[in-house]
C-alpha cells in the first residue's frame, strides 16, 4: 500500500477573457517547464480553473509565469491553497 504523499496544492480561478483563446493550451506549455501536476479546465460561468500541486516554491513560480504570459486574458484571480494528500501524477487539460 501507497503512502499518502503530502503536498503543497494551489487553486487558481481565472476571470476575464479566459475561453476561446487557446488559454488552457498555453497553460499546459507553460506546464512542461515545471514540475507540478493537476489540470486546468474551462467552466461553464466563463471562468477556468487551474489545480496545482507539488513543492509549494515550484508552484508559486508557475503560477507567476502563468499570470506573467497571459496577462493580456485575465482580468482578477482568485485562490485558495493549503497542503493535501497527491492527487495527480502529470498536468493535463480536463
Amino acid at each position: 500500500m501507497e503512502s499518502e504523499e503530502d503536498v503543497f496544492h494551489l487553486m487558481t480561478h481565472f476571470t476575464g477573457h479566459v475561453q476561446g483563446v487557446g488559454f488552457r493550451y498555453s497553460v499546459k506549455q507553460i506546464a512542461r517547464g515545471f514540475e507540478v501536476t493537476g489540470y486546468v479546465k474551462n467552466l461553464a460561468d466563463g471562468r477556468v480553473e487551474l489545480d496545482i500541486e507539488g513543492v509549494e516554491g515550484e508552484c508559486r513560480r508557475f503560477l507567476r509565469e502563468v499570470e506573467n504570459e497571459l496577462d493580456n486574458f485575465i482580468r482578477d484571480t482568485e485562490q485558495s491553497e493549503g497542503h493535501r494528500g497527491r492527487l495527480y501524477t502529470r498536468f493535463r487539460i480536463a
